[in-house]
């Protein structure tokens, strides 16, 4: 039975050592070649003074070595954290310096970034590619001067064994640990992985595709679903519509998550209709809400079965699903296109108003509450902001009512979104919080206020927008504020267009309310998600 990380590679390398485990730009590895590598790599943090449930970190594109490095922090007990490249040098550095990463494995093209960065407990470094004059070794010198010895260190359920970051609204990004227990559940009908076998088509016949960054949880735990049941991951370093049309075609792809955003480019790739879709069992789509004209364009090209599911970073991943026999445009159940489907496993969701704390009725729209083993343990090194979204605590098996932040109903079972309690904007699948994009447009000398608000997007579903009040005697250019706002903080997250404004709305203690700011944008629209 698989209960761990480091379960998956000592097993599968046994039952079929020479299957391809990872196909990466014309390399493969075997699940023998994996459990080498992941043993190797133990060895090698263990070297480093790597500890049970100390941080070890990931920093680059997407790139094969990232699977050893996770299944060897496995095997000896530490955590991941997988990095989002995308930041700037001091949103990283402040990960890293919150999760205490003792080792950091980093890919040639970010070393400019750590240069930038003060990392007091970062004591090793390893390079993916070319570490110039900087003294690292690579991952190649690092990972063969080691043997691949098995550790035998024992890991328990309730351990961590994924770090992954998600930003809050105080503007400062939170370290959600996910456990092994929200990972394989160690019951029937719980955790994430088991419950992708049957929602999700995986079995050791897959050939996955994993497209999405690694620091997602669509990204990294899409590629664990895989390994899980003994699949090949077939990995793609960006993001790329017409390269992944490609690999569906050559690698005979079974299974694929893609967001909404990509869908729609994926469609848009001169000649997509020529590729043979034949290979793939279904593609699972989720991270951001879809519109039906590009849901259809994309059942309609592929002619495969597609798969809807809602989760969070905090639910390590999928909590519910829509599955394809739900997925009828047109016909007498096309409303459920408009769903996030119905809870999996061990999953249970309460609707409660946010104000009462009491339970709504169907139909009705309050704040999505979840109770499963999938929910993250906590908040690392935030007991304040765990005990805020587990409000009633949690149970003797550390099991409690989560509180997602988002808005929706129940009607029959499904559930639909309907708005955000959180004002997070989903940009192309990327979570963006106001509060950090606000932060930086205050630091502006010409700026005396600013909000920040999602607007409809036919290309990214949401975009940013900033609203501003300009300080007397000033005229900053909107290119100005944007570029502003670039210097400190990632690209994706800045403002893609900027309004003024005399003074922004406020409640009597202050708020910004900001839905009145979206009514102009989001008028036309029956829920305020796009």
């Amino acid at each position: 039975m698989i209960t761990s990380l480091g379960d998956i590679v000592e097993q599968h390398a046994e039952t079929f050592p020479d299957k391809a485990a990872i196909i990466q730009e014309g390399a493969t590895w075997t699940y023998r070649d994996l459990r080498d590598l992941s043993r190797r790599a133990a060895q090698g943090l263990l070297n480093a003074g790597v500890e049970q449930q100390n941080r070890v970190a990931f920093l680059d594109r997407s790139s094969r070595e990232y699977f050893p490095f996770l299944f060897g922090a496995g095997l000896v007990n530490a955590v991941t954290v997988a990095v989002n490249w995308r930041l700037a040098a001091p949103e990283m550095e402040y990960i890293l310096n919150n999760a205490g990463a003792r080792v950091l494995l980093i890919g040639e093209e970010f070393l400019g970034h750590l240069a930038q960065m003060n990392l007091p407990s970062t004591t090793t470094v390893i390079v993916l590619g070319d570490p110039g004059d900087t003294g690292y070794p690579t991952w190649d010198e690092w990972v063969n001067s080691f043997e691949p010895e098995f550790p035998n260190i024992d890991v328990a359920p309730e351990d961590i064994c994924y770090q992954l970051y998600t930003s809050g609204t105080t503007g400062l990004p939170k370290g959600v640990e996910i456990s092994n227990r929200n990972l394989f559940g160690m019951l029937p009908d719980s955790g994430m992985l088991p419950n992708s076998g049957v929602e999700w088509s995986f079995d050791s016949d897959s050939v996955n595709l994993v497209s999405m960054p690694l620091f997602h949880i669509a990204g990294s735990g899409w590629g664990v679903c895989a390994f899980f049941f003994g699949g090949t991951n077939v990995i793609l370093r960006d993001v790329d519509p017409a390269e992944i049309l490609r690999l569906i075609d050559s690698e005979r792809i079974t299974n694929i998550l893609l967001v909404p955003s990509v869908l729609q480019f994926v469609q848009a790739v001169p000649g997509a209709e020529n590729t043979d879709f034949s290979s793939v069992r279904s593609v699972v789509y989720g991270a951001s809400p879809i519109s039906e004209e590009v849901l259809v364009g994309a059942m309609n090209l592929m002619g495969c079965d597609f798969v809807q599911t809602y989760g969070l970073t905090e639910t390590t991943g999928g909590i519910t699903t829509l599955p394809a026999s739900d997925h009828d445009p047109g016909g007498r159940n096309a409303h459920l296109l408009r769903s996030a489907g119905k809870a999996w496993g061990d999953v249970e969701i309460r609707i409660v108003d946010e104000e009462t704390m009491t339970d709504l009725s169907d139909g009705e729209v309050g704040e999505i509450w979840v109770k499963s083993r999938q929910n993250m343990e906590g908040y690392w090194a935030n007991p304040e902001a765990t005990a805020l979204v587990f409000p009633e605590g949690k149970n003797a098996d550390g099991i409690g009512w989560f509180r997602t932040g988002d808005a929706g109903y129940l009607l029959d079972g499904y559930l639909y979104i309907h708005d955000r309690v959180k004002d997070m904007i989903i940009s192309g699948g990327e979570n963006i919080y106001p509060a950090e994009v606000e932060n930086a447009l205050m630091s502006h000398p010409d700026l005396d206020d600013a909000a920040v608000i999602g607007v409809p997007s036919e290309k990214w579903g949401e975009t940013v927008k900033a609203i501003v009040v300009i300080r007397e005697g000033t005229n900053p250019t909107e290119s100005d504020i944007i570029n502003h706002c670039r210097s400190r903080i990632a690209h994706y997250k800045c403002p893609t267009s900027v309004d003024r404004i005399d003074v922004l709305p406020r409640n009597p203690s202050g708020k910004i309310l900001k839905t009145e700011l979206r009514v102009p944008y989001w008028g036309d629209k029956n829920r305020a998600v796009n």
